[in-house]
């Protein structure tokens, strides 16, 4: 594993990359120990990919309905958040967080499921992996804050389903997709992999989570935010030509789709962190 950036004071995040076998699947592991936040809740935006999220100060997880905040789920403290096609809230008080991103269609040879099946939630890490993650969480707890990325990497190889492996026809329309604006359509890359358009669908949102079109869709809403994130002034017309929008309007649309929020609240709101928005009060 490598340390990409070291934390000698609390509040600071570590990121590892993954051993070799799993650098397909997995983007890195991450954690924080003790941050602490002037804001109470911060939107999460969607990515299309899925993370798997261990809170170490307390063995629960809050998600709060964006549209109404008295909406609360509560979860177990170890979970897997499914690829998310809207903005979802969670609150700061959870300072001491282990993590695993996975890449995009990367957690699907663990899940031992279609990865459609935890689109949109937040799914404890029992209810998929049975007692194979039962006692996981005091395991990391216990463990040296060093110690726990090569345990989480050892727990997660054992639960793999079979060999480590993606399906060529995802992994070859990933790669098409990662081009923004995109080069390929989806029906264009449909019919360079040989499957008709309904059995392309079926692999890729079993392996993603999400449909072509939706990913496509989610990627392009990323990109267009990593370009307005490093600005103070935003030509909005401008991006929106350079990432693929039809025109602004089509850019507006999405962008409240997709976070909640109008172009300018974003850059208004935006925090530190890409894809978590500080809540305004």
């Amino acid at each position: 594993m490598a340390l990409l950036s070291t934390a000698s004071n609390p509040g600071v995040i570590q990121r590892f990359t993954p051993r070799f076998e799993l650098l397909p699947f997995v983007d890195l592991i991450w954690q924080y120990n003790g941050l602490v936040q002037a804001h109470a809740l911060e939107r999460v935006l969607p990515t299309g990919n899925m993370q798997m999220i261990i809170n170490l100060a307390e063995d629960r997880t809050r998600k709060y309905d964006a549209g109404d905040l008295t909406r609360v789920e509560r979860h177990p403290g170890s979970i897997i958040s499914g690829p998310h096609s809207g903005v979802f809230v969670i609150d700061t008080q959870q300072a001491s967080v282990l993590g695993v991103a996975f890449a995009p269609g990367g957690a699907a040879p663990f899940l031992g499921m279609p990865a459609s099946e935890v689109r949109d939630l937040h799914v404890s890490l029992e209810d998929i992996w049975g007692t194979s993650a039962a006692g996981l969480r005091e395991r990391l707890v216990e463990a040296e804050p060093h110690d726990r990325f090569g345990l989480l990497e050892h727990w997660l190889i054992q639960q793999a389903f079979g060999d480590l492996s993606r399906h060529p026809a995802v992994t070859y329309a990933l790669t098409e997709f990662s081009g923004v604006p995109h080069t390929r359509t989806v029906s264009a890359v449909t019919d360079r992999v040989g499957l008709s358009s309904r059995r392309f669908i079926e692999v890729f949102n079993d392996e993603v989570g999400l449909t072509p079109k939706l990913y496509c869709r989610i990627q392009r809403f990323q990109h267009a935010i990593r370009l307005a994130h490093q600005n103070e002034d935003v030509d909005w017309a401008d991006l929106a030509a350079r990432v693929g929008y039809y025109d602004q309007s089509h850019l507006i649309r999405e962008f409240q789709e997709f976070s909640g929020l109008s172009p300018s609240a974003y850059l208004k709101d935006r925090g530190i962190h890409l894809n978590h928005v500080p809540l305004s009060a």
